[in-house]
């Protein structure tokens, strides 16, 4: 089990001091894997480590106070609230609070792992297919990527009818058919909740950027790319920059391609739009052929959701923080301990 130690600071002392004993947030016996734990710990956690009002929490957590107050006073009763702090899901709100502070989040979902070495992709398409579920509402507009994270949260989303509920591909789909084609993710996706689906009737990667406002401006599909301009939320995954020629990335890039944008600085990509560590598009054409929404409509969203990790991306996630600015982001722990210590 671990196991990580907080004070709570009393009046005119510096953080990390105490003059009445450590505070201890022990999550219940038994294991806590359910929303309502998790939100309880957070709650506690705020409160009696960080010194947060009820008032804030209520804020952060987007509930009501009287919601904030009974969560505490369940935390007591239940024995939660201790001597110090331990247990595997008081370390995962620790690194959530990490996240949330450092990139400026509403919200980080960070997903533990069995094992370090695991593979953290099963583990974040659970966490994000659940957290989806409770933040979809009617009338929503949603902008979707792709990917082998998001294709995998489609299991994990609770179906369920929502009126005037629309789904925008934000890229074009690839020229074989396969599992992680931007179209099916699109369409389950809003199959999943009966709404609408728009796609993009074009490849992902056009051969000229007269091809592409060919396509854009005698094809119509500048209605589609407008919808971007009115989205509620997007939710995206990003690539790193290894998995630009391999299969589910839909063939495009040759390894002469991939190589130079490497030269260029590139991490990864979001969309097909390859950047560096800095949250910067690289100086290469590729960039200008893709058919996909571009990052400053992405940007505009009120709510934008971030979902990926793995040893081979976290240049590319620090960098996708700094370019996408996501109000959420999801993760693994290994993924986000990693980006905390290099950010």
């Amino acid at each position: 089990m671990s196991k990580a130690k907080a004070h709570k600071k009393s009046a005119g002392q510096p953080a990390g001091t105490t003059s009445s004993g450590e505070i201890a947030i022990v999550p219940a016996r038994g294991g806590v894997t359910s929303k309502t734990d998790r939100l309880r710990v957070r709650a506690a956690w705020m409160y009696f480590v960080e010194q947060k009002t009820q008032n804030e929490i209520a804020e952060i957590l987007g509930i009501g106070r009287v919601s904030v107050v009974r969560m505490l006073a369940d935390a007591r009763a239940r024995n939660e609230v201790k001597i110090t702090i331990e247990g595997d899901l008081a370390e995962i709100t620790r690194i959530e609070r990490a996240l949330e502070e450092r990139f400026g989040l509403e919200r980080a979902v960070v997903a533990p792992l069995s094992d370090p070495n695991a593979d953290p992709i099963p583990a974040i398409s659970a966490a994000t297919g659940s957290f989806v579920s409770d933040v979809m509402t009617a009338g929503m507009s949603v902008g979707v990527g792709w990917g082998r994270t998001l294709f995998g949260s489609l299991p994990f989303i609770r179906a369920r009818p929502l009126a005037d509920f629309k789904v925008i591909s934000l890229l074009g789909g690839v020229g074989v058919a396969r599992r992680f084609n931007p179209a099916e993710f699109a369409w389950r996706f809003a199959r999943a909740f009966q709404g609408d689906g728009y796609l993009i009737p074009a490849p992902a990667v056009v051969d000229s950027v007269e091809t592409k406002t060919a396509l854009i401006e005698r094809c119509g599909l500048h209605e589609i790319l407008a919808l971007a301009d009115t989205l509620d939320a997007v939710i995206v995954s990003i690539g790193g920059l290894a998995s630009a020629t391999t299969f589910y990335r839909g063939g495009y890039l040759t390894e002469a391609v991939r190589a130079a944008l490497e030269d260029k600085g590139a991490v990864g990509d979001i969309l097909y739009h390859f950047y560096d560590i800095d949250g910067q598009l690289v100086d290469h054409p590729i960039n200008d052929r893709v058919m996909s929404v571009d990052v400053d409509r992405l940007r505009r969203a009120p709510m934008r959701i971030l979902t990926s990790g793995g040893d081979d991306k976290i240049d590319a996630l620090i960098g996708a923080m700094k370019l996408v600015e996501p109000t959420v982001f999801i993760t693994d722990e290994e993924s986000a301990r990693s980006i905390l210590a290099l950010a």
